[in-house]
This record gives C-alpha cells, structure tokens and sequence, in this order.
C-alpha cells in the first residue's frame, strides 16, 4: 500500500529530472548553433574583405598603412576563429577599427568613392555587419536563457550533475561595432 506514492513521487522526480536535462540540452544546443551562426558571418565579412582592399588599393595605392593595417586587423580575427567570445570580440573589434579608418580615407578620394564596384563592396559588407548584429543578439539572448537556466533551482542540481556550464556573452561595444558609413 505504501509502495505505490513511493513510486508515483519518484516517477514525478524522474520526469521533473529528465524534463530539466532536456531542456538544458536544447538550450546548449542552441547556444552552439548560434555561435556558428556568428563565426559564419565574421567569416562572411573576412571574406570580403579582401576585395575591399585590393578596390581601394587601386585608387590609393600610396595609403600603405591604412591597408596594411587592415589586413593586419583581419588576419588576427581569422587567426581568433577558434577562441572564445571574448577574445573573438576583440579581433573583431579591432578589425571594426581598422574598416572605419579605411573607409574615412576613402572620402578623400573621390573616384574612390564614386566607383561602382566599392558601393557594391561597401553596401555586402554594412549588410553582413547588421547579420552580425542581428546573429549576437540571438546568440546573446540564447545564453542568457541557459545561463540563467544552470543557476536557478532546481535546474543548477540537475546542470551540476551532468556537467552544464554557463557560457560567454559575445559583446562588443557599440562604438566598435558601428556598421562603417561613407557619405557620398
């Protein structure tokens, strides 16, 4: 007689217990698929910028240092592609650096500006950096989820058995991440 609410109560614990597992899992999940939703655009704008490069080296070949400051910047961020959010963040940021002042020394050059295939460039990659944004919000607000879900009880028992751990925002200050505008 007593046998039978022994096993209903730990019938309920099991499934509270798998419910909670599975939806850090989903979570974790989630978070992973995110990050490579980011790492896919990064790699997007890397990509690009090349191309950026060898448009404005046409017309300003003798900015040498602005160039090579760029492709600098980009190297370190492809070379960051394994790393974590924060560091990832930085080489970004770094790199943001870098495009602003490329693209402010475009302005002094205004068949630079005015070719076709630079708006084209400048246009895919004010595109990819809003993809970005847009991929570190959602990736942003998945962690958060997870983070808060690993610390609240009694999630953080079942997220400390298994081996769950919170993860990294990936942030990057607003100023550094200011899509690179030039006015025509």
């Amino acid at each position: 007689m007593i046998l039978i609410p022994v096993v209903a109560v730990l019938a309920v614990i099991a499934v509270a217990v798998i419910a909670i597992y599975n939806g850090l899992v989903r979570l974790n999940v989630q978070a992973g698929n995110a990050w490579a939703d980011i790492d896919v655009q990064l790699k997007r704008r890397s990509d690009l910028i090349p191309n950026v490069v060898e448009t404005v080296k046409g017309y300003a070949s003798h900015e040498r240092q602005t160039l090579e400051a760029v492709i600098n910047a980009r190297n370190r961020a492809v070379s960051a592609q394994g790393a974590g959010p924060a560091e990832r963040a930085q080489a970004e940021g770094a790199l943001t650096g870098a495009l602003r002042g490329l693209f402010a020394l475009a302005e002094a050059y205004p068949q630079l500006r005015a070719a076709e295939n630079f708006g084209q460039l400048q246009g895919t990659l004010a595109q990819i950096e809003e993809a970005v944004q847009s991929a570190r919000r959602y990736y942003n607000a998945v962690v958060r989820d997870l983070n808060t879900r690993i610390q609240q009880f009694p999630s953080n028992i079942i997220a400390g058995m298994f081996g769950f751990k919170t993860r990294e925002f990936f942030e990057i200050a607003d100023t550094e991440r200011a899509v690179p505008q030039v006015k025509f």
